[in-house]
């Protein structure tokens, strides 16, 4: 839906202040009643992907503390109720901030966040709280955990069909099992509604940017409702050859409400990529020469392709008002092929960039699973209890077919340079096929022990088990894990709108990708992590300001690490810790005016690690884990200048990291500036101006090195432009 811009006409504070709080509640409420449950008429409520506040013109941001969410709590408490460091980001401030993947609008607005995105990761991997990658920040698809194929997280990508996106950080291995040990991130979509409305969104920018865009939804008969969110993007890219990218994202879904208690929601989303074939710019002298910035050094007929087809049957049903039961069954089949040149090195005795690492690889992945869940209200010895138990079942087939072990060596020009063609020296070839079963009970509880004390346990039992066969040799092995995860906190409210809190909470982490694990791996345990936090959050100013404050301490045990003295070799040893201080506030200043902040200030080190280097053993004991950075900051201010205009400058802060575990191989921190204005151009249409990196800052998203040496970094977008119209009809 088009946000109005602002009247000049001010309101009081007060008045100001009932208006949101109005909205608020309402979509609040509708939130509650059910995650799935959409609309029943004009006076239903607002839920989050139709927010707008009339008078203001300013984006649905704010730290949304009384916006009910799963990703924290099944319960669906509000994050004012839990006791963890919960973010939750409205889609449309993703949309109407110019984020337009699922990776800006979480780094951008998230605390704490960091991206550390290639296309060996599916552009999606993370770090928080000290851990990084994707065996220690979990990424959800509407509370469904996606399984990791060799690391490779490739859906969902574009926030066009995002309602929320909700941020938990910190350990959540007692919601989602193994591989949460740094915090989850989970998408919902947008949902059927029962409220008829159309938008279409239409993009031009620099680099050859094209964006479309169309959202449409409302009833069908009066039991019967839709959604249907269809886009797609497209740009030549700023590097050249081959930094050209396109992608398509369909999203549909219908809601049958059989009774006034039950909604049957059928849904698939179809998600095709084809990324810029980029990895990275070789460092010369240790740094980027300006002339080698925009050179792409991959192959000619370099390929990259990723599909993946999301089904979803989901049921909820609330008999009573102190019972609701959901469950929810699934599908989902990926698809990825790489075809790459993927190291690159500027070799200062020939003047060349040396190639190598010619990489093809396939996967085929499908996962089916089922989840449900049901939730009871009552008391407990006389006080108000909330108790929550299920299970989650899935099975995942995957098929890894490559051309290893990628040989191929090539030596080009650094400026005058032909591409050349890709070197399949020892053939692609099927290597191994993997199935995982996992099976997962849990059970969730809140005492409400007075109007002003509450307290939250959890519990969750895991057991994953994998079948690995090695299709060259016929060879195969079994391995089957054990975990249990659990927390407990305790959350005082000294006032109604302000929240004491304090968490206990361990996590596993899988020793690899659990799906791809690998035999010389498959001896060890689940790495085991505890999580000690305290905080503080709450509102002020008649709820037109919003903070939270957090300090944490987490330690991991059985990190893996080479035996010294024997190269190839393994063995579960060492611990890695971290501890920091993070705080947000989101401040509605005056009708015109809105700050959004937030900063993570972190200290993270390997407290226990040694690895064999040429023979000799080295420690990395105080250094700080690889592509992890120690100071996050986001910043966004938004000024509503005249009736119908509205601008808004960010600034988005990230420290210095590693590329390697010594510490050697440096990449230097950087902060980005993006700039926003809209206009309103009629009560349902608006233009947009985008500006991003409006510095041209020169920065690493990610690196690579060799022997403490960086060799390339994999670089973010250069300073650009889009404009966007946007229209409800």
């Amino acid at each position: 839906m088009s946000l109005p811009i602002p009247s000049r006409r001010p309101l009081g504070r007060r008045a100001r202040a009932r208006a949101l709080t109005l909205l608020l509640a309402t979509g609040c409420l509708a939130e509650a009643r059910s995650e799935t449950r959409a609309q029943d008429g004009p006076a239903s409520g607002v839920t989050l992907d139709t927010l707008s506040v009339a008078g203001s013109g300013l984006a649905p941001a704010g730290l949304n503390l009384r916006t009910p969410d799963r990703g924290a709590s099944r319960l669906g408490l509000t994050p004012l109720e839990t006791p963890a460091s919960v973010d939750v980001i409205a889609g449309e401030t993703a949309r109407l901030r110019g984020q337009n993947t699922m990776v800006e609008a979480v780094t951008q607005n998230a605390t704490g966040i960091t991206t550390i995105a290639s296309p060996g990761n599916g552009n999606g991997a993370f770090t928080a709280r000290g851990f990084a990658g994707p065996n220690s920040i979990q990424q959800l698809y509407d509370g469904t955990r996606l399984y990791v194929g060799a690391g490779t997280v490739t859906f969902p990508f574009d926030t066009w069909n995002i309602e929320r996106i909700e941020v938990l950080r910190g350990p959540a291995s007692v919601l989602y099992g193994d591989g949460a040990i740094g915090g989850v991130i989970n998408v919902v979509t947008k949902k059927p509604v029962f409220v008829p409305l159309n938008e279409a969104r239409a993009v031009l920018g620099s680099d050859g940017v094209a964006r479309l865009a169309v959202d449409s939804g409302g009833p069908i008969g009066e039991s019967l409702a839709y959604r249907l969110n269809v886009s797609g993007n497209r740009a030549g890219g700023w590097m050249t050859p081959e930094g050209d990218f396109r992608n398509l994202a369909v999203s549909g879904a219908v809601m049958l409400r059989a009774t006034p208690d039950l909604d049957i929601t059928l849904s698939h989303d179809l998600g095709y990529q084809e990324p810029a074939r980029y990895w990275g710019t070789p460092l010369v002298e240790g740094r980027i020469l300006d002339r080698l910035r925009f050179n792409n050094y991959n192959v000619r007929d370099a390929k990259i392709t990723w599909t993946d087809n999301w089904t979803q049957l989901k049921a909820e049903w609330t008999p009573t008002a102190d019972i609701t039961i959901r469950n929810t069954a699934y599908r989902l089949q990926s698809r990825r092929h790489w075809r790459d040149v993927e190291q690159y090195a500027f070799n200062r005795q020939t003047g060349l960039v040396d190639r190598s690492d010619y990489i093809e690889i396939y996967h085929q992945q499908e996962q089916i699973g089922n989840r449900f869940d049901a939730a009871f209200k009552g008391e407990v010895l006389g006080f108000r209890n909330a108790f929550l138990a299920g299970f989650d079942v899935n099975a995942i087939a995957f098929r890894h077919t490559n051309n290893s072990p990628y040989g191929g060596e090539t030596s080009v020009n650094p400026l005058a340079y032909d591409p050349g063609s890709f070197l399949n020296l020892a053939g692609t070839l099927p290597k191994y096929a993997t199935q995982t079963r996992q099976a997962s009970v849990f059970a969730e509880d809140r005492l409400i022990l007075s109007d002003r004390l509450s307290l939250l346990a959890g519990v969750r039992y895991d057991v994953p088990s994998l079948q690995r066969t090695d299709l060259i040799s016929g060879s195969a092995f079994e391995r089957t894990f054990t975990a249990v995860s659990y927390r407990f906190g305790a959350v005082y409210n000294p006032t109604p709108e302000t929240a004491l809190y304090a968490q206990y909470a361990t996590a596993v982490d899988p020793v690899g990708s659990l799906i791809t694990l690998s035999q010389s791996l498959a001896g060890f345990q689940l790495s085991t992590g505890r999580q000690v936090e305290i905080g503080a959050k709450g509102l002020f100013w008649d709820g037109l300001a919003e903070w939270t404050l957090a300090g944490y301490r987490i330690v991991k045990d059985n990190l893996v690490s080479n035996v010294p003295g024997q190269p190839g070799v393994a063995t579960q040893v060492g611990r890695q810790s971290s501890q920091g201080f993070e705080a947000a506030l989101s401040f509605q200043v005056t009708p015109a005016w809105r700050i959004d902040a937030n900063l993570a200030l972190l200290h993270a080190q390997y407290d226990d690690f040694n690895q064999s280097v040429n023979g000799a053993v080295i420690s990395y004991a105080g250094r700080q884990p690889i592509d992890v950075p120690e100071r996050v900051a986001n910043l966004w201010l938004n000024y509503a200048f005249l009736p119908a205009w509205e601008a808004r400058v960010g600034v988005q802060y990230v420290g210095e990291t590693f590329s390697d575990f010594g510490n050697t191989a440096r990449r230097p921190d950087y902060a980005l500036v993006h700039l926003g204005l809209d206009h309103q151009v009629g009560p349902g249409s608006r233009l947009s101006l985008r500006v991003y990196n409006l510095l041209d800052t020169v920065y690493a998203v990610s690196g690579n090195a060799v022997d403490g040496v960086g060799t390339n970094w994999l670089l973010g977008r250069p300073r650009s432009f889009e404009v966007a119209f946007t229209t409800a009809f």
